[in-house]
């Protein structure tokens, strides 16, 4: 699996230690909205709680979407902020019915902790697989992961036309003048059921 090790918002990629940490917590917030029906708060003194990063939480069966909710700006510390993204995933995706028990054994969750988002470059020095992109333009937005355009086989075109339709505007809101293009990186890693 691809993992590229990008800055974070606190300038530090995270550790093996804290990943496992991160994949853990995802799969128990999970599960206890799941199984439990329980929005779980993150246990005292968890190693990312001195964190404060944006990050998404990616759900996936067998290579197929299930759920993906991030937030640009933290939910206070990183441990609270995947919680939040997690059962958010699971639940709160408007493209999906809730995640179900008897589809947890196949759930992969993968975390991407993002950058600061800053002004984009010129599009041409977009770069596909290393920048993720936000369009904000009269009063709609849209954001894609930088793995998206990887998994997908996107090239830079397709991957600017596939956010600017996400965002629910026609290709040509990339030169409006009151469009704002945002780009940042991700740490990126994923984990299996246990």
């Amino acid at each position: 699996m691809h993992q590229r090790r990008e800055e974070t918002a606190d300038g530090m990629p995270l550790g093996p230690g804290e990943r496992s940490a991160a994949l853990a917590l995802v799969r128990q917030a999970v599960e206890a909205l799941v199984l439990e029906g329980r929005r779980m708060e993150p246990p005292e003194g968890h190693p990312l709680s001195p964190r404060r990063c944006a990050a998404f939480v990616t759900l996936s069966i067998g290579g197929r979407l299930r759920g993906c909710i991030g937030l640009l700006e933290p939910a206070g510390s990183l441990d609270q902020t995947l919680v939040h993204c997690a059962i958010a995933a699971a639940a709160e995706d408007r493209r999906f019915p809730p995640v179900s028990a008897r589809e947890l054994p196949g759930l992969r969750c993968e975390i991407s902790i993002l950058s600061p988002l800053r002004p984009a470059p010129p599009i041409e020095e977009i770069e596909v697989g290393r920048h993720g992109v936000l369009l904000q333009a009269r009063g709609r937005q849209g954001l894609l992961l930088p793995q998206v355009p990887v998994e997908q086989g996107w090239d830079r075109g397709t991957y600017l036309e596939n956010l600017c339709r996400k965002a629910g505007l026609p290709r040509e809101a990339l030169k409006w003048p009151d469009s704002r293009l945002w780009v940042f990186t991700a740490e990126v890693f994923a984990g299996e059921a246990p």
